[in-house]
């Protein structure tokens, strides 16, 4: 399911603004198809940089024994609720570094919330049904957004500075299922190739 992408802005300074511009980026396969849901963070160095904002509500459901959304992105700090809409109890938990958490049985139409205040991937879980899960990556970078269907993302904003590209996906063959790159401040248009895993391979709580 690909929803639309989340940038965080925040008040920029003049100086900075007069050097933004669009930057693109695709992410694809060793064979060239696009990657979906793969998450692109930009970190310009210097001044330039800048921490998002959090803004409106984030939920991740339970939903017809899945997480709604699959993949998240929150700011750092944010609070993130956990509704139940399953006629079942869930038991949400998480042995991530960026947010070890646990949230015991709780039944439909009850919900929990979590704050997350360290930048990082955090892989979750239910205890009872393990088949489900999901992810939330926990951004403090402005320029934070999710590859649509055609595996590209653009920040219409971005400095033109040095700086350091990250990009995430579930199932990227990788430390943490992270690559990450460094791009001079006159590069606006990038192409990542990535490697995956098998889309129905188990995935390893551990790894994140």
């Amino acid at each position: 399911m690909i929803r639309p992408l989340v940038l965080f802005v925040t008040g920029v300074s003049a100086s900075v603004a007069a050097l933004a511009a669009p930057l693109s980026v695709r992410v694809v396969d060793p064979s060239g198809k696009p990657v979906r849901d793969a998450v692109v963070t930009f970190y310009p160095q210097g001044d330039a940089a800048r921490a998002p904002r959090a803004s409106g509500r984030y939920v991740v459901a339970q939903r017809n024994l899945e997480f709604q959304p699959y993949v998240s992105i929150v700011p750092v700090g944010a609070d993130v609720s956990f509704p139940n809409f399953d006629p079942t109890k869930h038991h949400v938990y998480s042995f991530s570094p960026a947010k070890r958490f646990e949230l015991k049985l709780f039944a439909k139409d009850q919900s929990r919330t979590v704050r997350f205040d360290k930048a990082g991937v955090v892989a979750l879980g239910c205890n009872i049904h393990d088949g489900m899960s999901a992810f939330i990556i926990v951004t403090d970078s402005a320029w934070t957004a999710r590859t649509d269907g055609q595996g590209v993302v653009v920040f219409n904003d971005a400095p033109q500075v040095l700086g350091r590209l990250t990009v995430w996906q579930a199932n990227l063959r990788a430390p943490g299922g992270l690559v990450q790159q460094i791009i001079g401040s006159s590069q606006r248009a990038l192409r990542v190739a990535v490697r995956l895993r098998p889309a129905a391979a188990p995935m390893i709580m551990s790894d994140y």
